[in-house]
Order: structure tokens, then sequence, then C-alpha cells
């Protein structure tokens, strides 16, 4: 990390700018706010005008690592002249309440992190949640997005997905967090580091099997991208025999479709129900909707293998 986290100002003067053709950003209501700024995730001309004009007019600048701010601006020719704080996963406890206290004064505070949207699996949370808490203004300026970039290349279906973020590195717990997916229909979006790649597709080859579609995305918009799909199977042999690098992003299609059976067949699932404490009706319910059939029906079944 940087050496002085803490803060940093560029007084150099200004010079003429991507800033000066950007797109103005109006005064928000209220003393004071905070703008999420989304960043390139990987080429820099995805930086929209709008954060182009708020990193040049901001009055504090809360970035995740303070060199990448720095050459993020470089390369877009701005320049910072707010103060800049270093806001991350290890100081953000310490950091928010000072944060807060500025936008209360009156400041306007730009969230960035290295890449993408702040708080979606990076730093941000935190200062969000106290903000609203707090009643203070929070906004955003929307713009690039590994998990919907990923989604949409992958091929798999986009009408139905959820995020799911880097799995537990421990094997037991990433066992655990997968058998709670191991129903789940929707598209799942997880990011995962290129050195632990393979021992993730091997994770998910046991617990979906290895004809489950998977795309893995890795250096997203950059120079090298690349977007392998194929089967959980296919993509683990690919790992086991390449060196992969870069960011990764994991796209795994959801749970097939399964016929939903007769009601005799979901018996056991709501004696189980059952058996936690929940009532007769709410557990045929809760299976009925879970499986498709009918609650008049289960619960005939139910009161017949009684």
């Amino acid at each position: 990390m940087d050496p002085n986290p803490s803060t940093y100002a560029d007084s150099s003067p200004a010079e003429p700018s991507l800033a000066d053709e950007a797109v103005p950003v109006p005064a928000a209501a209220g003393p004071g706010r905070i703008v999420l700024a989304a960043t390139p995730i990987g080429n820099t001309g995805d930086a929209s005008a709008r954060l182009i004009g708020l990193l040049g007019t901001a009055d504090i600048v809360a970035a995740e690592d303070t060199r990448r701010l720095h050459r993020l601006v470089q390369s877009l020719g701005v320049t910072v002249a707010g103060r800049v704080i270093s806001y991350h996963e290890h100081n953000e406890a310490t950091k928010t309440a000072e944060l807060l206290q500025q936008v209360r004064a009156g400041k306007t505070l730009v969230m960035v992190t290295d890449a993408g949207m702040p708080s979606v699996s990076d730093p941000g949370f935190r200062l969000v949640e106290g903000a609203v808490a707090a009643g203070l203004t929070v906004t955003a300026v929307p713009g690039p997005s590994a998990v919907l970039t990923a989604l949409a290349l992958s091929g798999l279906p986009t009408d139905r997905f959820c995020f799911e973020g880097f799995l537990p590195r421990k094997a037991g717990e990433r066992a655990s967090r997968l058998a709670d997916l191991s129903a789940e229909r929707r598209t799942m979006v997880f990011f995962e580091a290129p050195h632990r790649l393979e021992s993730m597709l091997r994770a998910l080859r046991e617990r979906f099997g290895a004809e489950r579609r998977i795309a893995v995305c890795r250096e997203l918009t950059k120079t090298y991208e690349e977007v392998i799909r194929g089967t959980v199977g296919e993509l683990l042999l690919w790992a086991e025999n390449n060196e992969v690098r870069g960011e990764i992003a994991v796209v795994l299609g959801g749970a097939p479709e399964q016929a939903p059976g007769t009601p005799e067949d979901h018996v056991a699932a709501v004696n189980e129900l059952m058996a936690k404490g929940i009532r007769l009706k709410e557990a045929v319910a809760a299976v009925a909707e879970e499986v498709r059939v009918s609650k008049r029906e289960l619960y005939s079944a139910v009161l017949a293998a009684r």
C-alpha cells in the first residue's frame, strides 16, 4: 500500500484536460453529498465524462488505493484539486466517521475503488450505511462493471442472476457455500484470484457436476481479454493445462429445472421442516412453492402418510 496512505493533494496548476469538456455535475440539495463513482475495470477509455468532472472538482476523493488513483488521473489528464484520502477494507471502521463529518460540513466526497462500482465486493458499504443512517445524500455515477460485463459475455441466461463475490478460501467453508447454492436456478457470477481458479473449478465440478455450463472471463476490457466458455469439466481441464493470469470473473449456469414429481415425493421435505418446529400448514406451503406442486394435494399426502 501507499507508504503514506492518509492523504495527498495535487497542488499543480490546472491544465486543459478532458475534465474541461466534462458534463457539469449539478450540486445536490443538503449540506453535502457522497458520490459513488465507478472507475474503469481495465480500459481507461471507459471512464465517463461525469467521473472525470468529479475527480477534478470534488472536495474529497476517498480512494481504495491512492497510487492507483494517481495513475488513473494521470492517464485521464485530470488534476485533482481536492484532498485525497486512502479508504480501504483495513481502515473503513476508523475512517468512516471522519468522512461522514466532512459531508455534514458541506463537502462533496467522491468514493472510488480500484475498478468498478464502490461497495460491490469493494470498500464503500460502511460509508453508504453510515450516510443512510445519518440522513446524508448519497448518489452514484454509474459506469463499468465486471459483474455485468462478464454476465453479458458469458452466453448464459441473463434474465435472472445473482452475484456471489469471492468464495471462501478454506475448502470446508467453500463446500458449505456451494452446497447452499446447489438448487440455485439463477445464473451465478463469482470473482476469483487466478491462482485459486483451478481449485475453484474442481470444487464446482464436485458440487454441480462436470456438465454444468460455465464461462471464465479474464482481463475484461483489456488488451488480452479472453472469455472461455464450455462445461465445468472442460474448463477445469483448460485451467489445469494453462497458466491463468489477470482479473477473473466466473459465470456459472443455474441448476436445471426439475420436474415437480408427485406430492408423495415431497412428504419427507415437509416432515423435515416440521421437525424444526414449523407448523404443518406453513411447511406444506413452503415445500409446495419450492417444488411447484399443489398445496392441497401435498397436505393430503402428508396426512395420508401418517
